[in-house]
């Protein structure tokens, strides 16, 4: 047995007083018994209840309601729903403790020993951290720049080694249209 419609006997009022589908038809496609459908009919069953129609709710086509007029063997068929939910999860400002916060500074100079190719902007989504501090240690001219201690972002858990290896990639990508670019420029010149 299928899933029926939403409220049975009010789309089996609709059909019977709108269609010439047959009762086995509408009694099958909303979960109730035949002689219950011709009580409706009768008007014996369902008295004020008031009709419910299935094609404006979604749940039947005018298509499919006349291809079971025309043939009474056919059964209906409940109208699929394509449902595309796509599922997108915003990144949270995760709570970083105040024994991990002296770690952003580290791991913000290893970013840029190891990775100088990113951009202020990257290692602050990366980190967590304010471009002016970026800039500051980028410059060695941060308050407490000697006492920093290189530290890898995805040890001290402040970013996922997936995101690290995403903004390489980007950086990595940026730095290659830029390098066409100049090459390009020094060929025009030549010319």
């Amino acid at each position: 047995m299928s899933e029926g419609p939403l409220m049975p006997k009010a789309t089996a009022v609709w059909l019977v007083e709108n269609t010439n589908i047959s009762f086995k038809q509408i009694a099958d496609f909303c979960n109730l018994h035949e002689l219950e459908v011709k009580g409706i009919a009768d008007g014996d069953v369902a008295k004020g209840i008031k009709a419910y129609n299935p094609i404006l709710a979604g749940q039947l086509t005018r298509e499919e309601i006349e291809a079971s007029s025309s043939d009474n063997s056919r059964p209906l068929k409940m109208k699929q729903k394509n449902l595309d939910y796509k599922l997108t999860y915003k990144k949270k400002t995760k709570y970083i403790p105040l024994s991990k916060r002296q770690d952003k500074p580290n791991a913000i100079l290893w970013l840029i020993k190891n990775f100088p190719q990113l951009s202020n902007g990257q290692i602050g989504k990366l980190v967590g951290s304010t471009a002016g501090t970026i800039s500051l240690i980028r410059n060695r001219s941060y308050w407490n720049f000697s006492n920093l201690v290189s530290k890898d972002p995805v040890a001290s858990d402040l970013c996922s080694q997936l995101d690290l290896q995403k903004a390489t990639d980007r950086a990595n990508r940026k730095v290659e249209r830029e390098k066409k670019k100049l090459d390009k420029a020094k060929i025009e010149k030549a010319k």
